[in-house]
């Protein structure tokens, strides 16, 4: 039975895809603008979780006054993505293509064009979203998963907002079928499969190093590239003041000879993290991650 929380919940999601595409976009901007700079004044527990990650992303010699800045251009990006969520499923094909740029889309389009998958692993920046809507704009084949949300109502009402893009959506449990089994054989069948993939820490997530401490990020990708030979590509996107851009670094695979398939999803995966290390470094304000990540961390802010 779902709750009056669960339901209020779904509704005020519900009234931000309806109200805020009937904003101008000027006036939208300045509206989550401004939400974005009471969550930093109001310093609650989220953004002390921001401040926390972008700390140890930065390390200890950033000013205090420059980490402020910091985290409130962290909340000003994080509130961006709902803004353009929202409104993306009112925007056109082209619109698709315009608002973002993938910097070295030739590999893409190369891959992509022999008809071979790929392995797409992401971090949680900028507008991931807009990415995958600027994949299935040029026709290609783009499959994720999703997780599923409390309420019930809310996990339907983004996966809808996903398959209105074009993605085909998976639920990571609950499905008729394993969904590692089925991205396998979307990798194989040529389809771009997109994966976040810098936090996991549940007991199945491995265990990388990223920006000097411990902690766990997703098997799926590692193993879906050894499985199926499909290459694998770490994602960085980042906003500029008018759009999105992306870039792709593929991943070095390890051979059979260095280990058994534990070692080498492993040693993929610290890969992943390594490239996932670079891409934040260079944009730390676009990594949107207002959760506990390092191991040694506590749970609390």
């Amino acid at each position: 039975m779902t709750s009056r929380r669960d339901q209020l919940t779904e509704l005020g999601y519900a009234a931000g895809w309806r109200l805020t595409r009937m904003l101008p976009l000027p006036a939208a901007r300045a509206l989550f603008n401004t939400g974005a700079d009471r969550a930093a004044k109001a310093n609650g527990p989220s953004t002390q979780r921001l401040r926390r990650n972008l700390r140890t992303v930065v390390g200890p010699d950033l000013p205090e006054t420059e980490l402020d800045e910091l985290v409130r251009a962290g909340l000003r990006s994080y509130a961006r993505y709902w803004m353009e969520a929202f409104r993306l499923p009112s925007q056109s094909r082209e619109s698709f293509r315009t608002g973002f740029n993938l910097v070295n889309a030739d590999e893409f389009h190369r891959v992509l064009g022999e008809g071979k998958g790929a392995i797409l692993a992401l971090p949680h920046m900028a507008n991931w979203d807009a990415a995958a809507a600027w994949v299935v704009s040029h026709d290609w084949r783009l499959v994720t998963v999703a997780e599923r949300l409390k309420p019930e109502g809310l996990f339907d009402r983004f996966v809808a907002y996903r398959e209105k893009l074009g993605m085909e959506v998976l639920p990571l449990t609950g499905g008729r079928r394993a969904p590692l089994d089925v991205l396998a054989e979307k990798a194989t069948a040529g389809y771009a499969v997109a994966l976040l993939a810098d936090r996991d820490l549940s007991a199945r997530g491995i265990e990388v190093t990223f920006f000097g401490g411990r902690t766990r990020m997703p098997a799926g990708p590692a193993i879906l590239a050894l499985r199926t030979g499909a290459p694998l590509y770490a994602a960085e996107l980042w906003f500029t003041p008018t759009g999105s851009l992306g870039r792709i670094h593929r991943i070095t695979m390890p051979e059979p000879s260095e280990g058994n398939l534990d070692v080498r999803v492993k040693m993929t995966t610290q890969r992943l993290a390594d490239a996932f290390e670079r891409g934040i470094a260079e944009h730390p304000q676009d990594w949107h991650m207002l959760q506990k990540l390092w191991l040694d961390q506590s749970s609390r802010v």
